[in-house]
């Protein structure tokens, strides 16, 4: 059965292309029932996508996605029931925006090299006024005839040891677990299988996460396979961590699956959502 619960998802704030009170309306169309937006590094959307919510009467969940460096690797953390007027989470991710914009500048330099003219100029004009973000880039390239889609961009620029990656210095773990949870947020590992980081790092993440005040990881979500619900379920087994589940939907040609598509969670995990009053009825 497909879940009705979404608890990750991006809209224009990032690099969705949905505005918030669109991609709560799509929502309603997939048959879902409770939503978080998870926008990168921003909480702009929050206000509008729940007052759409209320409109068409889902519940919804305050969220935020928060880049974070974990040993030179690039890791996602998805803050769930955050309060977005919390002062030290709103600084810190201004910090993390402005860091963003430079590291695009630098994308942009990269692809220069290679012949890519006006990259970052491209990439900011189609974020218009939300943060820029690789997908921005990639539907650059894409419009410009240097890849196909925006799934194959990522397999000849933009990743490590092709042009357009720059090495940049997110937020530390500790300090992005500790202001999602002192915002009386809920800290979540976003689609772990992406990571490539191999078992002995996968299993020391989870313990130094957990340490630090982490309550769940993305068992089901838009990018892993049938395969790895059960690897993931087993890990979160295995670290008394909570399950979360997520499309991690875009908008339609840039994610790996739509809303309504995600199945629920396998029978053996505890939902991250197991004691939540939004989530009461399901």
């Amino acid at each position: 059965m497909p879940a009705t619960i979404d608890l990750h998802c991006h809209s224009t704030i990032s690099d969705g292309l949905f505005s918030p009170p669109e991609l709560v309306a799509h929502a309603v169309q997939r048959g879902i029932k409770v939503l978080a937006l998870t926008d990168h590094d921003d909480m702009g959307g929050l206000e509008a996508a729940r007052e759409a919510a209320l409109q068409h009467g889902i519940r919804f969940v305050n969220g935020v996605e928060i880049s974070v460096t974990w040993k030179k690797r690039t890791l996602h953390i998805v803050g769930l029931k955050v309060d977005p007027n919390y002062v030290p989470l709103k600084n810190a991710l201004d910090l993390v925006r402005t860091g963003r914009d430079e590291r695009a500048r630098e994308m942009g330099d990269d692809l220069a090299r290679v012949g890519i003219q006006g990259a970052y100029e491209g990439a900011k004009k189609i974020a218009a006024n939300s943060i820029i973000t690789r997908t921005h880039f990639a539907r650059f390239l894409v419009d410009n005839k240097h890849a196909k889609d925006t799934k194959s961009v990522f397999k000849k620029y933009l990743v490590k040891g092709k042009p357009g990656f720059v090495e940049h210095q997110w937020m530390d773990l500790e300090t992005a677990v500790t202001l999602i949870k002192d915002s009386g947020g809920i800290a979540v590992i976003a689609h772990p299988g992406r990571y490539d980081l191999g078992m002995i790092n996968m299993h020391l993440l989870m313990h130094e996460f957990r340490s630090y005040g982490g309550v769940a990881i993305e068992v089901v979500t838009g990018s892993h396979t049938p395969p790895q619900y059960q690897q993931f379920a087993k890990i979160a087994h295995r670290f008394s961590l909570k399950s979360s589940l997520g499309s991690d939907f875009h908008g339609h040609g840039v994610s790996y699956m739509d809303m309504g598509y995600i199945s629920e969670l396998p029978e053996n995990c505890v939902p991250v959502w197991d004691d939540w009053e939004e989530a009461a009825y399901l």
